[in-house]
């Protein structure tokens, strides 16, 4: 029974959506009615919504874990959720619908294969429905689920549910979404959110726990190419280990095997892996997402922020780059500004060179005429960096294709950058 749990698959999928559209109030539904909720969480939730005056078990404290949030109703941080069924195992993301918190929104959306966008069925589809969706589909989200929540607030009604699904179907082929799914669910009654609703007996289709169990995750050609960006050098000069030298970091796409001819970059020398060691034992290989250190078979230099990659994958390289970035700074985005950047492991200095455009979140086309990016707001730049750095374009590798940021003065990260080309 242990190995058939562990070979189950894994989803990753995040919450999102506008302000009280419901998401932390679906995830407890979806824990409690799976059956993923322990006793002792439960007591606490019963024990916490009889404090805050609540006249029945708020499901949506299970996630929202901050004090603050408690006290406010609201969701500031990204919190994290895993539970799993007889099929599959998930990780949740639940994120804020608040626009102030937008770069949070960014953090869980970054490692996620899904998204449920929620949408109360009162108002439609909302500036921060669009915001979000866009975000997701910025981030290479290929897998929509777009739950119509709050049913019960609309008696129920297939022509509210019809009309809001238009809406989003049409926004689904500006954004170039191709796995759209729509869900009419009321979160605080569980209506189709783990079995089917009986006030909704006009909609045929799954679940939203089915939907999940059975989405087929298509990661396409990511992750192909072979990527190790070096986080540390370990020598650990013990008698035994004078002469040991490992890179140390996480395999950032394809596998490397003992025996494999690498190329070091920046340096562009050549060499063989002699060990892999995944902090245990010795490994033959490592794919990507393995935490390991490598040995090579001749001393070259290498340092924290190179990459070991393979001959024949090469990734691009230059100083003048183009990507777009979610600005989160209260500062506007301007020309001629300074910033540091983090690519992996490897960090710079750059220049911001050009605002090419910032996307309408009303109409989600590109305007070209008003370009001051302020915060929230989503933008195509051009930078110079002061070093040649080694990249991919994010469709192909969203942890080489990606880059922070961050203020020399403040250290504060002022923008999340995904690299277009």
């Amino acid at each position: 029974m242990k190995a058939k749990q562990n070979n189950k698959s894994l989803l990753r999928f995040i919450t999102a959506g506008s302000v009280d559209d419901g998401k932390s109030t679906l995830i407890g539904r979806l824990l409690y009615d799976s059956k993923s909720i322990f006793e002792d969480q439960m007591e606490h939730l019963v024990e916490s919504s009889k404090r805050l005056g609540k006249e029945s078990v708020d499901l949506s404290l299970l996630t929202d874990g901050l004090r603050a949030e408690r006290e406010q109703g609201i969701t500031i941080d990204v919190a994290y959720r895993h539970f799993s069924t007889p099929s599959r195992k998930f990780i949740i993301a639940d994120t804020p619908g608040h626009i102030q918190y937008t770069r949070n929104m960014v953090t869980g959306a970054s490692t996620a294969d899904l998204a449920v966008m929620l949408i109360d069925a009162r108002n439609g589809m909302l500036e921060q429905t669009i915001r979000h969706s866009y975000i997701a589909a910025l981030l290479d989200i290929r897998h929509f689920i777009f739950c119509i929540n709050k049913m019960d607030l609309v008696d129920h009604s297939e022509s509210v549910f019809i009309k809001i699904k238009d809406d989003l179907l049409k926004m689904s082929e500006k954004l170039k979404i191709k796995d759209p799914h729509f869900i009419p669910i009321s979160a605080k009654n569980g209506d189709n959110v783990v079995r089917p609703s009986a006030n909704m007996k006009w909609y045929k289709g799954k679940t939203l726990l089915d939907l999940i169990e059975t989405a087929e995750i298509d990661r396409g050609d990511k992750f192909q190419q072979a990527r190790f960006p070096v986080q540390t050098v370990i020598r650990p000069y013990s008698a035994g280990n004078q002469d040991y030298r490992g890179y140390a970091g996480r395999v950032a796409g394809g596998t490397f095997r003992s025996g494999d001819e690498i190329v070091a970059l920046p340096s562009m020398l050549r060499s063989r892996i002699k060990d892999i060691n995944d902090s245990e034992k010795n490994i033959t290989e490592a794919v990507t997402g393995d935490s390991v250190s490598i040995t090579l078979v001749d001393p070259i230099d290498i340092g924290r922020g190179d990459m070991i990659v393979k001959p024949g994958q090469i990734p691009r390289s230059g100083q003048d780059i183009t990507l777009m970035v979610c600005w989160f700074n209260e500062r506007a985005l301007k020309p001629g500004c300074k910033y540091l950047i983090r690519c992996n492991t490897n960090e710079t200095t750059c220049i911001v060179k050009s605002i090419n455009y910032r996307m309408n979140m009303h109409s989600l086309e590109k305007d070209s005429k008003s370009l001051t990016t302020k915060m929230n707001d989503i933008s195509s730049i051009g930078i110079h960096t002061s070093k040649a750095i080694f990249y991919d374009a994010y469709i192909q590798n969203n942890i080489t294709g990606s880059m922070i940021f961050i203020e020399e003065g403040t250290n504060e990260t002022v923008a999340a950058g995904m690299i277009m080309s």
